[in-house]
């Protein structure tokens, strides 16, 4: 087999490849079992039909297709790992010329990997959040399990932003209830940020027993998009009351007998926090300098298929929340021409990630250990709730061992990239990210790191 490359772009080949009919000659021998298979001839039983028989009934050229079918396919994935390419999309593949006997030719228009150099990564400078915690972290982290330990108490006074409203609501349009927009006893914290608009607003200063309505758009349902009346019935109005910040909280809330163990352990734990966090920054800064280094032309198909994956997940998000396009969109504060300009921007960054994060791992001969594959595999299942044992068999069955394994170099590729930076934090201290890794354990850094950064997964 010889084959000839021709560079249509940067990030798109055209290959050339003459076979030796020879070569051929296992796929043809698989073409004329399968076709004897398929064919009827009186006097001969399904599968026992000779290829001289197939070929005055029927024709060379039936066996001849079948022929490349099969083998253009393997030859082709032959071709790619001879001229050293790595192609990101689907070929164009059409056959050129057929010499029945001799040889036969084909070409395949493929994008590709562009060739690209990266940079030396030893010393980049970046600079990381400092890990000194403050009174105001132990504050934020105390109010935040106050606010979980809070109870609720029944006042008699309108109710405020803050307050928990239980109410019924109904929605009518031109005075005809909507019988699928109804819900009773809801329980809902006034100024939360309903996607229901008007809902806060109307809320304020409503009294249990009292009746209001409002006109609002509906967001759910198939009457999703029409203007409504939707009436409020006050059940009752409860205030937040958070408890006292002392000894009996502290035993209330966790395993410590006093406040001030409590907030030791808290800032013990904002100090390990932070530790990881300077880890996952180094790694993403380096990445990001060095991404400013390189120039990498992107091939359209791959651009095109990573927004297309992305407007597919979240037209499915939007599908089982419920809620209208613009209710989404209005529920996490964005609009879809943003979101939509966001996977633009994302997509083709994740694709440039992918392409450095790969050289890196080549160029410095990472691999994947079975212990490794297992620690993903049994981090991945517990983070969905599901079995290992589970997962393991969802990926072996679906081809996606491969995904794993790239995603689990690919972060490895970012270690890499962390440990030759020279890493400072804001305070202009120096970060010795092998001593955070023997503090902390460098497992739990590495899941860390893996989930924080989407991007460096690789393209489905």
């Amino acid at each position: 087999m010889k084959t000839a490359v021709e560079e249509l772009s940067p990030t798109r080949v055209k290959l050339t490849v003459e076979v030796p009919f020879d070569e051929l000659r296992p796929s043809m021998d698989a073409a004329y079992k399968k076709v004897a298979q398929q064919v009827r001839v009186p006097g001969f039983r399904p599968g026992k039909v000779p290829a001289r028989i197939i070929e005055q009934r029927f024709g060379r050229a039936v066996v001849l297709e079948e022929t490349l079918n099969d083998a253009v396919p393997k030859l082709y994935g032959q071709a790619v790992d001879e001229v050293d390419v790595f192609p990101v999309s689907q070929p164009d593949i059409e056959v050129t010329k057929i010499d029945d006997g001799e040889q036969i030719e084909f070409t395949a228009e493929v994008d590709i990997r562009p060739n690209f150099e990266v940079p030396d990564y030893q010393g980049i400078e970046v600079t990381v959040d400092s890990a000194e915690v403050s009174d105001e972290d132990v504050d934020a982290q105390l109010d935040a399990l106050r606010q979980r330990f809070a109870t609720l108490t029944g006042v008699d006074r309108p109710a405020a932003n803050g307050d928990f409203v239980v109410m019924d609501l109904r929605a009518e349009i031109d005075g005809v209830n909507i019988e699928e927009q109804q819900a009773n006893e809801v329980s809902y914290e006034v100024g939360a940020g309903s996607v229901l608009q008007g809902l806060d607003d109307a809320l304020q200063g409503m009294s249990a027993g009292e009746e209001k309505s409002f006109k609002t758009e509906l967001v759910g349902g198939k009457n999703a998009g029409e203007e409504a009346d939707v009436i409020i019935n006050v059940k009752s109005v409860k205030e937040k009351v958070l408890p006292e910040l002392d000894d009996e909280f502290a035993q209330l809330a966790s395993e410590f007998d006093t406040l001030d163990e409590l907030k030791a352990s808290i800032r013990e734990q904002a100090r390990r926090n932070k530790l990881i966090d300077q880890v996952v920054q180094a790694r993403e800064k380096a990445l990001d300098a060095l991404l400013e280094k390189i120039d990498i032309p992107i091939p359209e198909s791959a651009l095109k298929a990573e927004i297309d994956a992305r407007k597919h997940n979240l037209d499915h998000q939007i599908a089982e929340s419920g809620l209208s396009r613009e209710a989404f969109f209005r529920l996490y504060q964005t609009t879809e021409e943003e979101r939509f300009a966001e996977f633009e921007k994302n997509s083709a960054r994740a694709i440039k990630v992918g392409f450095v994060l790969d050289k890196i791992v080549k160029a410095e001969e990472l691999g994947v250990s079975e212990q490794e594959l297992t620690n993903f595999v049994v981090r991945r299942a517990m983070e969905m709730g599901v079995q290992p044992n589970d997962l393991a068999k969802h990926l072996a069955d679906n081809d996606q061992l491969t995904l794993a394994m790239v995603e689990i170099v690919r972060d490895k590729a970012k270690s890499v990239l962390g440990d030759a930076a020279k890493v400072v934090d804001t305070d202009g201290n120096e970060v010795d990210l092998k001593a955070i890794y023997t503090e902390i354990n460098g497992e739990e850094v590495v899941q860390e790191e893996s989930e924080s950064s989407e991007e460096a997964k690789p393209e489905a």
